[in-house]
């Protein structure tokens, strides 16, 4: 096993999440870094879940490896096309810290925004989930200042066709009755349940808010495939204490000790 710091010599580092329990390989710089966003997308998951989750966009497979490690009744597809993240996704899935989770784990190289023939081609075949869980580029291009490096632009900007190609590919890969959860910006709520409509229903709305009297920053939105059912707003959760930086009770429960966030089916 490579330590953190003979990885941080090679300008990769080993991260730990969840208190330890899930080990994440990461670039020091020039991509994306994972943080809380993927551990809350993985905390979304209820409690007693089971069966097969794709996590789409899974990049170096925090959200997928923080999900496996909660809930035992579930296998994981993570499905990545950029071949430096995939491949440090790998490399965690060798380490032994990881080893109580890591046999129920597999990697596909895939283009999630391709057209379909070229997806089903390429291993995301209709209805292969029961659950699905994403967290997308969060701009669009025209009104963010992406990057000069490509990679970490590709990660945080989406293209001219914003989430049409995302929700098209969860709608195809999600068996009728299964779920898709996705963690999006807040101000980008009506742009992520436009794409969803339908397509998936019953819709949970949960925001996530920095401090008890900020407006939310980050959404979780979960959705029933073929669903008819109406939408809910459910009360949300707050990240840290009055002003300062502590977490609050709740949110260190979710980043350190992995606990769900109590969310139920529909």
């Amino acid at each position: 096993m490579v330590s953190s710091e003979e990885a941080d010599c090679e300008n990769v580092t080993r991260d730990a999440f969840l208190g330890g329990r899930v080990h994440v390989y990461q670039p020091r710089k020039g991509r994306h870094r994972a943080g809380m966003d993927a551990v809350y997308l993985a905390a979304a998951l209820p409690e007693g879940t089971e069966g097969h989750v794709v996590d789409l966009g899974a990049g170096v497979g925090t959200a997928g490896f923080c999900a496996a490690a909660r809930l035992t009744g579930i296998t994981v597809t993570l499905v990545e096309i950029d071949d430096t993240v995939m491949s440090l996704a790998g490399r965690a899935l060798g380490d032994p810290e990881n080893a109580h989770f890591s046999k129920r784990i597999r990697l596909l190289s895939s283009d999630i925004t391709a057209k379909g023939s070229i997806r089903h081609a390429g291993g995301l075949v209709p209805s292969m989930a029961d659950h699905a869980i994403m967290n997308p580029p969060y701009y669009e291009a025209d009104r963010f200042r992406a990057s000069p490096n490509a990679a970490r632009a590709d990660a945080h900007v989406l293209d001219e066709r914003g989430l049409e190609p995302w929700a098209r590919t969860a709608t195809d890969i999600v068996r009728e009755g299964g779920s898709l959860t996705v963690i999006f910006r807040a101000d980008g709520l009506q742009e992520l349940l436009t794409v969803l409509k339908g397509r998936f229903g019953a819709t949970d709305v949960i925001p996530l808010r920095p401090r008890p009297e900020a407006p939310a920053t980050r959404v979780l939105v979960r959705s029933i495939r073929a669903s008819k059912a109406p939408l809910r707003l459910l009360p949300g959760f707050v990240l840290h204490e009055g002003s300062g930086s502590d977490f609050t009770s709740q949110a260190r429960g979710v980043m350190r000790d992995g606990f769900g966030l109590g969310l139920t089916e529909r």
